[in-house]
């Protein structure tokens, strides 16, 4: 199972980004998906996952109301709309399928990692 984020750069403080994550390999369908970050000098932390069907979504407390997971199963892609970003949401930021499907806060719980994409965000 191969996971590709994509759509990281550099913006000004209050603006948007949205980030994909195409999966190729395994059984999408079947994953929960989930968004984790990991600024300078700091864990990797948990942002945002979504369960296999794309029902059930969790957010971390510095996300809510401003990020949006989604899923596509057609395209076997997952999405990160961020908006209103702040310096502090600076970070590289990776995707994670998780087998079990539920979608799980926790890092250790997630089977297969992409290699991350890059969030910079200037006030």
């Amino acid at each position: 199972v191969q996971l590709q984020a994509s759509g990281g750069g550099s913006v000004q403080a209050g603006n948007s980004l949205t980030l994909s994550c195409a999966v190729s390999g395994g059984t999408f369908g079947s994953y929960a998906m989930g968004w984790f970050r990991q600024a300078p000098g700091k864990e990797r932390e948990f942002v945002a996952s979504v369960s296999w069907s794309g029902g059930r979504t969790y957010y971390a407390d510095s996300a809510k109301g401003r990020f949006t997971i989604s899923r596509d199963n057609d395209k076997n892609t997952v999405y990160l709309q961020m908006n209103s970003l702040k310096p502090e949401d600076t970070a590289v930021y990776y995707c994670a399928a998780e087998v079990t499907g539920y979608g799980s806060r926790n890092l250790q719980d997630y089977d297969y990692w992409g290699r991350g994409t890059l969030v910079t965000v200037s006030s």
